[in-house]
């Protein structure tokens, strides 16, 4: 798989500034987390799960949107799921279309492009792409590039091969890092749908 020019890890000092332009621009503060609890309520998320925001990061640029678009450009949420009350080490992450939570998934890819589609798989089997989004309008593919051991690494990729890093936000301040996962060795990992799965794309906890 092709190495891109991209960020490896996501240093406190860049996190810290990633959070902050964020509870600028949203206007909010962070709010402390034994709160937790009063926050999770039916009429503000689906079900009772706790919501992150996914976005695409470099310290040296802007925060990008990360979304779901399907054949119609139609454009959707793109969320890190966290059931109520358990643990935030390893969330599922996910298109939010019409009040459903579809999952999203590496796929291999076609023809000669060399790296990794992320996809939204809906119930038909249908496909939707992730992206990210800049503040022009212009949509960056998000998608697997290189693989060390079980993890795939994700980056929304620029046409000049750099790469922006895959991160998801709680609204407490917690950051993971949005990655492919290999839970088997063969090249097929599952068939969602009638879609043949390459990785599973999680967002997990970094040490």
């Amino acid at each position: 798989m092709k190495t891109i020019k991209r960020i490896s890890t996501l240093s406190k000092n860049s996190i810290l500034f990633t959070l902050f332009l964020l509870i600028i621009s949203s206007g909010s503060a962070q709010i402390d987390a034994d709160k937790r609890s009063e926050l999770i309520k039916p009429e503000t998320n689906i079900s009772d799960d706790m919501l992150w925001h996914v976005k695409a990061f470099r310290p040296d640029a802007e925060i990008l949107k990360v979304k779901a678009i399907d054949k119609d450009e139609n454009i959707y949420d793109v969320k890190a799921i966290q059931p109520y009350e358990t643990s935030s080490s390893v969330l599922s992450v996910k298109a939010i279309v019409n009040n459903k939570q579809l999952p999203i998934k590496i796929i291999l890819p076609k023809g000669k492009d060399k790296y990794f589609p992320l996809v939204a798989i809906n119930d038909d089997g249908s496909l939707l792409k992730i992206v990210a989004i800049n503040d022009d309008g212009e949509y960056l593919e998000v998608k697997g590039h290189s693989k060390s051991g079980n993890i795939i690494h994700i980056s929304a990729i620029t046409t000049n091969g750099l790469g922006y890093n895959i991160i998801a936000l709680s609204t407490f301040g917690e950051v993971n890092a949005v990655m492919g996962m290999k839970m088997l060795e063969a090249t097929e990992e599952a068939v969602i749908n009638g879609v043949s799965i390459f990785a599973h794309v999680k967002a997990i906890k970094q040490n």
